[in-house]
């Protein structure tokens, strides 16, 4: 660990933000100074950047073993976190642990403890019985979309981990969603509330797409025609539905990913990293995807299926028209289906009939190299400039993982780029380089 903290203007210089909106004012200068606070706030509103800027200000440069923890329902979301306290440059020394990441790296991470870390709570109460790290020195606790972490069954390991905690000073809860009933376990007394779900953005529009016909194919890729170039979230309630809208798609020459709880983590990552980077434009998703993954604002989300739940309704349109940008959340039915009593008036709206669709531009290679090799994103735009003859406004999104990195290329110069990277040495390292 770095013995300098950065103070909260440097951090937000090297994220490029200029401002805090008014919600990321008030946490920060709440948690500064309250115990407990509970944070209620739209998905997409910058609640992560909220409790990490106080969280780090907190933390002791002389400690080196674990000081905060924090709870999340998902490996998505540990990563997100994880990501966000690295691009910080805090000085301080972040892990993300979570089920299906291999148990020898969650060791070899927690040898060198982390100032804070991340997990879901399986894996962290798995940690605390073989006594990996030691809970004495953490003073601040977050639970990070604590309700979803109830709702999947989590409660006994996060009631075991807290239990666990004999120091806790802070304690800060997020939610998505209002009116989640907090658990006697949570021990948060006399909380601080901040209600933010009310200030939900203006620029959201709803469209609805009425179909001809029960079968809603065709009207799908009408619609997926006139938004072509931009990216989207197509959500669907069941797996199997998934398949059959990637089906259909791959019928009609439309490139995307999938995204649902029953994937390999590997492939789920695999799908995001190369929706992030423009390799897809569109995700195929269940509700895994509408909340707490790490995407950059969307133009639309489709309902491809609506949800049982408001909530669920919320948290899809949530992944659009985030912080300051427009979005649209279509829902698309046929004609004489009724919607559910949750949704209120939308203005219908007309599609044409194009049948065009936009080819990918971009191609997502792996590189066998990561953090691990000391390899950064500028070591990896050097080594595709000079070595794979790219230009710089070529170079696509870079992603450098522990033991990987993966970078997107014009798809017409890919075999071109590969012969002339592949088992070349990036750094000290003789690396592979293939498309995926």
């Amino acid at each position: 660990m770095t013995h300098t903290k950065k103070n909260q203007q440097d951090i937000l210089s090297k994220l490029g933000i200029k401002n805090l909106n008014r919600m990321q004012e008030e946490a920060i200068r709440t948690i500064q100074k309250k115990a407990d606070t509970i944070l209620l706030s739209p998905t997409g509103t910058g609640k992560t950047l909220a409790f990490l800027l106080p969280l780090v200000s907190s933390l002791d440069t002389d400690c080196n073993e674990v000081q905060a923890l924090i709870l999340v329902p998902s490996r998505e979301l540990a990563q997100q976190i994880e990501q966000v306290v690295r691009n910080m440059g805090s000085g301080f020394k972040c892990n993300a642990v979570y089920g299906g990441r291999s148990g020898f790296q969650d060791k070899q991470d927690l040898k060198h403890r982390p100032a804070i870390l991340i997990g879901t709570p399986g894996r962290i109460a798995d940690h605390l019985r073989k006594e990996r790290f030691d809970t004495s020195y953490i003073q601040s606790l977050i639970l990070d979309e604590f309700d979803k972490s109830l709702e999947v069954g989590f409660e006994a390991e996060m009631k075991e981990i807290i239990s666990a905690l004999p120091k806790l000073k802070k304690r800060i809860l997020t939610s998505a969603t209002q009116g989640v009933e907090i658990p006697d376990f949570v021990g948060v007394n006399h909380a601080t509330y901040l209600d933010y779900l009310h200030e939900s953005t203006q620029k959201l529009q709803l469209r609805l797409i009425n179909s001809p016909t029960k079968n809603t194919h065709e009207t799908l890729i009408q619609l997926l025609s006139n938004l072509t170039g931009q990216p989207g979230i197509i959500f669907c309630n069941f797996k199997d539905t998934i398949q059959e809208i990637s089906d259909l798609l791959q019928e009609n020459g439309i490139e995307h990913g999938c995204f649902y709880g029953g994937m390999e983590q590997s492939d789920r990552e695999l799908s995001l990293i190369k929706f992030r980077n423009g390799t897809h434009r569109l995700l195929i998703a269940t509700d895994l995807a509408a909340r707490g993954i790490d995407i950059s604002e969307l133009k639309f989300i489709i309902h491809y299926q609506l949800p049982p739940r408001m909530e669920e309704f919320t948290h899809r349109n949530g992944r659009t028209a985030r912080m300051n940008s427009e979005g649209t959340a279509y829902i698309l039915k046929w004609e004489k289906q009724k919607l559910p009593a949750y949704i209120g008036e939308v203005k219908v709206q007309e599609i044409s009939s194009s049948k065009e669709i936009q080819t990918t531009i971009m191609s997502t290679l792996h590189l066998t190299g990561g953090r691990r090799d000391k390899i950064s994103k500028g070591d990896i735009a050097g080594f595709f400039l000079k070595q794979g003859n790219l230009k710089m406004e070529e170079l696509g999104v870079i992603e450098v993982k522990t033991e990987a990195a993966y970078i997107a290329v014009p798809t017409e110069k890919v075999n071109e780029v590969i012969d002339l990277t592949n088992n070349k040495k990036l750094k000290t390292k003789k690396i592979r380089v293939s498309k995926i």
